[in-house]
């Protein structure tokens, strides 16, 4: 039996989605149709108009590949939610998808979806890359984004898509709109608000009133997944589902609370609003997202292909929270109730869940976009305080030496990476002087840090001598 519409009847009712498809009118348009917003935001929205209603149905968008959408398309877009934690599979279909759209095929159509005046939330999981944005924030502007922008060429980017939407909606007098970030950015909100004023600067136009940019923080474990994954929901779901995703039990969402158009009713399915997500986002990002970055790195130099295989290194596990504690914790004041190295242990905790199947090369990958975000504001905020953070500069030197040594590196940045590579003494000197000089990662301000510097080579030499397994076992 194949998931669709006209075989919801034949699930058992915990396998059931809350919403039927096409009950709920489009509120929203996500751009990113990726397993994250299917795991995470659809699945608090579903809850959230199955609990207290609403127009809030889901406009999904895929900004390249078609292949998701002809699967969700021929399953009347439901979809399933695969949980694992070693103590069952469970799965649950998903019904809120509204509608569908394409950004390579027909960025004009998505366009139109966003300036429809029964659109009232842009919302967007599309990975720290695609939001061409520098480490300052500044606009990565080519001559195809300006002919984007300008309307001489479609609007297939994220920028341009944006920009494009909201001028087309204010000039037709849409109403309110929220941009909604999900990704992994700190202070996604105003980073997105500064975004699209740079954006529509180009255009020659500046941002209409009534447009808001709240900041947020989420957080939820979705490997990509496996055809035993898809094997296990078909049997765990009672159907076949072309499109399933899997995810761990935990799922958090912080959201700042500004939404002149209205909102779906998130705070009553366990969403925290608030009026400041700023302890949330650097907790996360510096506690849980830096962590799982080293986890991921070392793990590929050492040829494990889990995080969970990467924990069973003898004193990887100690190490972090070391980390967590002598670097991450000074830099982080974290909402009342929470403490950093409570937050950080039941990071580990996730991390060590074998039945997600989550690979290092996937949580390694585009790390020159991660680690201005997940790293380089902890080594920043401990240098500027007169402290050498030793333990983060390890995990620094654990990206370096992933980047000279993977066969595949996986990044935006990835040719210039090697041409660096390429033009410098294989040292551990020349690789982190190569390193530091780009400066699409790296400040000035770290760039010049002769000390820093100093414990870079350090460690990468270690790591290049010793291997991943002695130097963690030197410092445990």
């Amino acid at each position: 039996m194949t998931l669709q519409r006209a075989t919801l009847d034949s699930l058992k009712p915990e396998n059931r989605p809350a919403v039927v498809p096409g009950s709920v009118w489009p509120g929203i348009v996500h751009l990113g149709l990726g397993a994250f917003h299917r795991a995470h935001q659809a699945v608090y929205t579903e809850a959230a108009v199955a609990r207290s209603g609403g127009d809030w149905g889901i406009v999904g968008v895929a900004p390249r590949s078609r292949e998701i959408l002809d699967k969700l398309r021929a399953q009347d877009g439901l979809y399933s939610v695969l949980t694992v934690d070693g103590t069952g599979d469970r799965a649950k279909a998903v019904g809120i998808l509204a509608g569908f759209g394409h950004a390579a095929g027909d960025p004009h159509g998505v366009v139109a979806a966003i300036a429809d005046p029964g659109i009232r939330i842009v919302s967007m999981t599309v990975t720290e890359k695609a939001y061409r944005l520098d480490p300052a924030g500044r606009l990565l502007l080519d001559d195809e984004l300006r002919a984007q922008l300008t309307g001489a060429a479609p609007p297939t980017t994220v920028p341009a898509l944006l920009a494009r939407g909201i001028l087309r909606r204010n000039a037709a007098g849409g109403g309110p709109l929220t941009v909604l970030c999900c990704d992994n950015l700190r202070g996604n909100g105003p980073r997105i608000r500064g975004l699209v004023e740079q954006a529509l600067e180009v255009a020659g136009a500046t941002l209409p009133a009534g447009v808001a940019f709240p900041a947020t923080m989420v957080d939820r474990i979705v490997p990509a997944t496996s055809p035993d994954h898809r094997r296990r929901a078909a049997l765990a779901l009672g159907a076949d589902d072309a499109a399933p995703v899997v995810a761990e039990p935990f799922l958090q969402w912080v959201i700042e609370d500004d939404f002149p158009g209205g909102r779906p009713g998130w705070d009553g399915v366990g969403a925290i609003m608030t009026d400041d997500v700023t302890g949330w986002e650097d907790l996360k990002l510096r506690a849980l997202n830096a962590v799982h970055s080293a986890c991921a790195y070392l793990g590929v130099i050492a040829g494990r292909e889990l995080i969970a295989d990467s924990l069973e290194i003898p004193g990887l596990p100690a190490l972090l929270r070391r980390f967590v504690a002598e670097d991450v914790a000074p830099t982080v004041r974290p909402p009342d109730g929470v403490t950093v190295i409570g937050y950080g242990d039941t990071s580990l905790e996730r991390f060590a869940n074998r039945e997600l199947g989550h690979t290092n090369v996937q949580v390694a990958m585009d790390g020159s976009q991660k680690l201005p975000h997940r790293l380089l504001g902890t080594i920043t905020d401990r240098r500027r305080a007169g402290a050498l953070p030793v333990l983060a500069a390890f995990v620094l030197a654990s990206w370096m030496r992933l980047a000279r040594v993977s066969a595949v590196l996986d990044d935006p940045l990835a040719d210039r990476i090697r041409a660096a590579l390429a033009a410098a003494p294989d040292t551990p000197a020349g690789v982190v002087g190569a390193l530091l000089a780009l400066d699409q990662i790296f400040p000035a301000e770290l760039a010049g840090d002769d000390e820093l510097r100093r414990e870079l080579i350090r460690w990468y030499g270690d790591l290049e001598r010793h291997g991943v397994e002695a130097t963690v076992r030197s410092l445990a």
